[in-house]
């Protein structure tokens, strides 16, 4: 418990440990948040199109009018807030530095004791669906936890799959594509990132991309996220009541590289702390990844190798979240 962030935030100076290398820190210049990142309506007639064109440009999307209740959101959120303001004699029986752990607490990284550099940031994750399945592993505190976040995990599910539907439309496959093995395993990740002394200096989470299908993003009211797009990083502003949604490596390798799986990062700052969730929703481990045979014709050759997912993401674990390193051993051309 002494490791998390959280514990021991209120310092003058940020240890060696958190400072990153010149060439990776955030450093003094200001990101702008960019107004060109698409905000899709999911109510609109053309919203299919545009989230095919946005996940072809861009790779991220924010999405409104997604059917998930504003007052939903607003609570999941609130409780995720009041768990990490937990006494830490609450929150103990969670923190765990063994991955395997099904729902933990933890700071940095899974990749902790390996790292050269931590990251500056406090996480919750654990499995949600089925829900029935892992309830009874999520907190006991706050009392509202499992009842606010099953109903906020069931909703997802219903929110990611009608995203993929769009995608499958776009992609002229079938409705239901991505709607089995593809999409079936969920994992909530809630992040927390305390106020840093030195925000110029350190990283709540790397440049990466996403190794799995898809991931749905809810940013609380506090800027900190950053897209790295056309060699430069944009900042992605936080809008009420929408979702960002990512494009995983997953997407980017069964559409033949017809989507795009956009690296990101999560900057500090030096006043608010900042919580966020994110749903990674994932294959199945066994699931078979390869582009999608109709997606590939003598015009357009494959340009992946077939695996299984849990090869893909023992791998880019191992890699530290290195997208080149990480695709590179699946890659045909």
């Amino acid at each position: 418990m002494e490791k998390l962030v959280s514990s021991w935030c209120n310092v003058q100076s940020l240890p060696d440990n958190y400072v990153f290398p010149p060439e990776k820190r955030p450093g003094i210049n200001i990101v702008p948040l960019c107004n060109t990142i698409p905000v899709i309506d999911l109510e609109a007639s053309d919203a299919a199109l545009n989230i095919l064109k946005a996940s072809q440009e861009f790779g991220f999307f924010q999405v409104i009018n997604h059917g998930v209740a504003e007052n939903l959101v607003n609570d999941t959120m609130s409780v995720f807030k009041e768990f990490f303001e937990l006494p830490a004699e609450d929150k103990a029986n969670l923190y765990s530095e063994e991955p395997s752990r099904s729902c933990r607490l933890y700071t940095s990284s899974p990749n902790y004791y390996n790292e050269e550099v931590h990251f500056w940031r406090d996480n919750l994750r654990h499995p949600c669906h089925p829900v029935d399945n892992f309830i009874d592993q999520w907190p006991e505190k706050p009392i509202r936890y499992r009842e606010v976040v099953g109903n906020c995990s069931v909703e997802m599910r219903k929110l990611v799959l009608r995203i993929l539907q769009m995608i499958s439309h776009g992609l002229r496959l079938d409705a239901k594509y991505f709607g089995d093995d593809l999409s079936k395993e969920l994992l909530l990740s809630v992040n927390h990132y305390p106020p840093c002394p030195e925000p110029n200096l350190a990283l709540g989470l790397p440049k990466h991309s996403d190794p799995n299908l898809i991931t749905i993003l809810h940013q609380g009211d506090v800027y900190g996220l950053q897209v790295f797009k056309d060699g430069e990083w944009i900042g992605v502003e936080p809008i009420p009541n929408a979702f960002v949604v990512n494009i995983g490596l997953q997407l980017q390798i069964i559409s033949n590289g017809k989507l795009k799986s956009s690296e990101h990062r999560v900057v500090t700052n030096s006043s608010d702390a900042r919580t966020t969730v994110v749903f990674f929703f994932s294959p199945c481990n066994d699931s078979l990844i390869e582009p999608e045979k109709t997606l590939t014709d003598e015009r357009n050759s494959p340009l992946y190798k077939g695996f299984q997912y849990k090869e893909f993401l023992t791998y880019y674990i191992a890699k530290h979240g290195d997208t080149e390193a990480a695709i590179e051993p699946f890659q045909l051309i």
